[in-house]
């Protein structure tokens, strides 16, 4: 688990669970029906990560299982989840780890997130 630093992440998850009790949430829900794990981590991947599980099963953002798992560096998960970076490219560059379904993986878009207000 992550030390007492906030990460710039803590806001998008935060809104992440508002998000999933909208209509547009509850769609998504339907749609994809997966559970996601999604390690953050402040610098570098795999030291003083926080974990995140978005469960699309659900509608919930909370701590379980999941069908795939994904790390990143704080900034590079702010990069994808508002679209700023394709995670197809954040893959191919070693910005973002994959453990779990591959094909599940293929479902993880920036569209799961919330439109971010500014951050």
């Amino acid at each position: 688990m992550a030390n007492s630093t906030q990460l710039k992440s803590d806001a998008i998850m935060e809104q992440m669970k508002l998000h999933l009790a909208t209509d547009t949430g509850k769609e998504l829900t339907k749609k994809i029906n997966l559970v996601y794990q999604i390690n953050i981590a402040p610098k570098k991947i795999g030291f003083n990560e926080e974990t995140y599980v978005v469960d699309l099963k659900k509608g919930e953002v909370t701590k379980g299982p999941a069908d795939a798992t994904f790390s990143f560096k704080d900034e590079d998960f702010i990069k994808v989840a508002t679209g700023k970076m394709n995670p197809q490219i954040a893959f191919m560059r070693g910005a973002m780890k994959i453990k779990g379904s591959l094909s599940a993986a293929q479902k993880f878009t920036p569209d799961i997130f919330p439109k971010p207000s500014k951050m």
